[in-house]
């Protein structure tokens, strides 16, 4: 079958409109597809032709399809072999030549700045381009830098910055690595040097470090008296601590014995040499240094303030011409008004007590304590523990003193020390009340007005007026050694923690303590400081036992804290088994007192040591009075002593 003749087009539109009409022939349809759309309808004024009449079918990639009849013939086949003798199609018509030539390009203004061009093999990051270019890709959107400018003809000149010569740049400073290795070769050359130069020559040499201060001129030696029989007394050397252990408790390190203080001869040939007068102070310096006044006590030191002013005007105000209306406010006025600090309004309160309130034996021994308020307390002067600690309260606030009551258990009258071995109770803290308040600087002070103003007499249990300060200028440390407040964080410690129940209940003794008596507190001795802290001492163990104890702080002074001229304190011991009673001085260093004695010289097991305070000799006051003048007088004239502190022999 000879192949269908080509069609022939004129122009390449038209094979292309031939092309684009056959693609509507696609290869025959897939079963399941949705058919194709209808066609479109006849344009208006062509007869429509019915889908009856046959069209030929035309061969598609292989594939017979019905055409319409109004499709153009199908594209002849090409014959490979008879292409070359076929004619092909005819050639395009030649594009006849515009006769208007396009414009021509402005002239390019050459740059101000020449750019020189790049010499030499540059490195992969480097290009031409960025030579020639001052806009980076952060500044399209922004103006144009200071490194543009319009030319008169709106054209934009580009001025680059000069170029960068590498020789002109400062070196760069020298790495780690090259000091370390030019420190190393330095110090080589030194020692290298120091060995070549010879002996004498660095000698001559000046010394890199600045030579010590000449030496002192020596004294000169003291004659040696002539020999004698007797041995030249020496001064005492300076004792080791001594360290006592008793019944099993740990050791524990003691104050050393002052040695005594050697005598000296004005009139001895062998005087240091006089003071050259050149380093004698002038008059004028002396004068200075004589008009300073240098405060012998620390401010902070509530042991050694003076309480003075306070407790004077606490004198003044008796309860008995107090107002019946509104006599706390009265009090608070009167006691509070007169001082500036706080800790002197705290302190007038807390001695206004003692003064004006003594304790409700009665009540409190017949178990009727009723509640009062701190108006019935002032009227009634007399009042349980927790009425003191009320009324304080009321007065401190209207005062304008922040005070809270804190309740606890007490190691007042009654209490009962564990003995040796015993196993503390549960936790009670019951039965006793004191006081918070906040003074200068903010610090909370734990005071008892109760156990301040008095105490109660084992003997008649009648209440003793007597003042005890050590329960106003006590540290919180101290003070809780014998108070334990229901809520620990009213303790109240410098270092801001707690001690538990069983430790305050056990205490340093690890038993019964050793036995205190009031007055100890006004001599200014501390409890805490009071050794053996067990009551029981036994008389076998075979060692020293060194009794001691210490001022309440190391500014305490008898004459201007105390009661007078500093006492003499006694020991009082029964010798060996108990046969030879005998009272002994107990050496002191101004603030530690200590007597070491053997065990077994103490005395049999039954009987007590105790630590008296001198109070008379012949009926004289014996405040001031020396051991030397106390053993010179001893069994020659009538004594009187009071206890300080008291120990059992087993």
């Amino acid at each position: 079958m000879a192949d269908a003749e080509e069609p022939q087009f004129n122009t390449l539109a038209e094979r292309i409109a031939a092309l684009n009409k056959q693609k509507n022939f696609g290869s025959p349809e897939v079963a399941g597809k949705k058919p194709p759309p209808p066609p479109p309808p006849p344009p208006s004024g062509r007869p429509s032709q019915g889908r009856s009449q046959i069209a030929p079918a035309v061969t598609v990639n292989g594939s017979a399809r019905e055409t319409d009849a109004d499709a153009p013939p199908p594209l002849p086949r090409r014959d490979t072999q008879t292409a070359a003798d076929a004619s092909g199609p005819p050639s395009l018509p030649s594009r006849a030549g515009s006769s208007q030539a396009s414009p021509a390009l402005p002239p390019r203004r050459q740059s101000a700045v020449a750019v020189p061009k790049p010499s030499g093999r540059r490195n992969s990051a480097s290009s031409e381009a960025s030579l020639q270019s001052t806009m980076s890709s952060l500044s399209l959107t922004k103006t144009i830098s200071s490194t543009t400018s319009n030319g008169s003809g709106g054209t934009v000149i580009h001025k680059l910055p000069p170029v960068c010569d590498m020789a002109s740049l400062p070196p760069l400073p020298p790495t780690r690595r090259e000091l370390e290795a030019k420190a190393r070769d330095e110090a080589a050359a030194r020692e290298a040097a120091a060995r070549q130069v010879p002996a004498t020559a660095a000698a001559s040499q000046q010394p890199a470090r600045p030579s010590l201060p000449p030496r002192l001129p020596s004294r000169p030696a003291k004659p040696q008296p002539p020999a004698s029989t007797e041995a030249a007394p020496r001064p005492t050397p300076k004792p080791a601590p001594v360290t006592v252990q008793i019944r099993g408790f740990g050791t524990r390190a003691e104050p050393p014995r002052m040695p005594a203080r050697p005598k000296v001869d004005a009139a001895a040939d062998d005087a240091p040499p006089p003071i050259p007068t050149a380093s004698r102070p002038s008059a004028a310096q002396i004068q200075a240094i004589a008009s300073r006044t240098v405060p012998a006590v620390p401010s902070d030191c509530w042991t050694c303030r003076d309480w003075s002013g306070p407790d004077g005007v606490a004198a003044q105000h008796p309860r008995e011409g107090l107002p019946r209306n509104d006599a706390v406010g009265y009090l608070a006025r009167a006691l509070c008004d007169p001082f500036q600090s706080y800790n002197d309004k705290a302190r007038a309160i807390f001695t206004w007590f003692h003064h004006n309130i003594a304790y409700d034996t009665k009540a409190f021994f017949s178990g009727n304590i009723k509640g009062q308020t701190p108006e019935e307390t002032i009227l009634y002067g007399a009042a349980v523990c927790q009425g003191y600690a009320e009324t304080y309260k009321a007065i401190a606030n209207r005062a304008g003193l922040e005070c809270v009551v804190v309740g606890g258990h007490g190691k007042g009258y009654g209490y009962v020390p564990l003995k040796r071995g015993e196993r503390p109770p549960p936790a009670n803290p019951t039965g006793h009340a004191w006081n918070a308040v906040r003074v200068d600087g903010g610090v909370w002070r734990l005071l008892d007005a109760c156990w301040g103003a008095g105490h109660i007499c084992g003997n008649n249990n009648l209440f003793k007026r007597e003042f005890s300060p050590v329960q106003f200028t006590n540290s919180s440390e101290r003070f809780g050694q014998t108070h334990f407040p229901s809520d620990s964080r009213r303790q109240f410690r410098s270092d801001g923690g707690a001690i538990t129940w069983e430790e305050y209940i056990i205490g340093r003794s690890q038993g019964a303590p050793v036995e205190v008596f009031g007055n100890c507190g006004q001599e200014g001795i501390a409890e805490d400081s009071i050794e053996p802290a067990s009551k029981e001492i036994s008389v076998h163990s075979g060692q020293v036992v060194r009794f001691q104890f210490a001022k309440l702080c190391e500014h305490w002074k008898s004459d201007k804290h105390g009661l007078g001229l500093p006492p003499l304190f006694l020991l009082q011991l029964h010798g060996v088994d108990g046969r030879k009673d005998d009272i002994i001085p107990i050496e002191t260093d101004g603030f530690w007192h200590w007597a070491d004695v053997l065990a077994r010289d103490l005395g049999a097991p039954g009987q007590s040591v105790t630590v008296l305070q001198l109070t008379s000799i012949d009926d004289q006051d014996a405040r001031g009075v020396t051991a030397q003048q106390f053993l010179s007088k001893k069994g020659r004239y009538k004594m009187a002593w009071a206890y300080i502190a008291r120990w059992d022999l087993v």
